[in-house]
């Protein structure tokens, strides 16, 4: 049901290969397993994961430059959108942090056969290395916007139709996203100031 739902919504967007499907199939069947004990995620219906988590994800990858990145996905919790983002791009490396211990346990267990990912326990305020990409999905960008400007050079966040607040990120215009309303996908490059 899964893989037959992800190849209807992304449709002819994105191209997968049976590999790469394989692969995000082997991490939603984990995460459903861990869910039932750790709470990975509030959205439970798997048409809704598939598009909310998995779509929106791998979207956010078609998006990121092309080549080499290095890309930390901060707050990864169930690995959203990290774990896609690495999937959909085996040619980059991507770190999830997550502070949570439980919950980097799971990413441990769920990237163990992907070489381009590692998984950082720890706060973003305490990560000490330098990315080319940070992507946000589950936290509140205000929160966090001066960490990742000492991040990251780059950072991808979703969000409203307004502008995210804030003085560290320059915002390219929004992207709109397939699979909703007023739902978009923003894009920022830090500031010289």
């Amino acid at each position: 049901m899964f893989a037959e739902l992800l190849r209807q919504r992304l449709g002819s967007l994105i191209e997968l290969s049976p590999f790469q499907i394989e692969q995000l199939q082997k991490h939603f069947e984990l995460m459903q397993r861990w869910n039932k004990v750790l709470n990975l995620t509030r959205i439970r219906e798997t048409p809704e994961i598939v598009r909310r988590h998995y779509c929106e994800s791998l979207f956010l990858g078609t998006q990121l430059p092309p080549g080499e990145l290095s890309i930390a996905d901060v707050g990864s919790g169930a690995g959203f959108p990290g774990i896609p983002v690495a999937i959909l791009r085996p040619e980059c490396t991507v770190v999830l942090v997550e502070s949570h211990q439980r919950k980097s346990v799971f990413l441990r267990q769920a990237t163990r056969e992907m070489p381009n990912t590692r998984v950082v326990a720890t706060r973003i305020e305490d990560v000490t290395e330098n990315f080319d990409w940070a992507i946000v999905r589950a936290v509140k960008y205000t929160d966090i916007e001066r960490p990742l400007s000492k991040l990251a050079v780059g950072v991808a966040i979703f969000g409203g139709e307004d502008s995210p607040l804030g003085h560290c990120f320059t915002w390219n215009a929004p992207v709109s996203l397939p699979w909703g309303t007023k739902h978009y996908l923003w894009l920022g490059t830090r500031s010289s100031t």
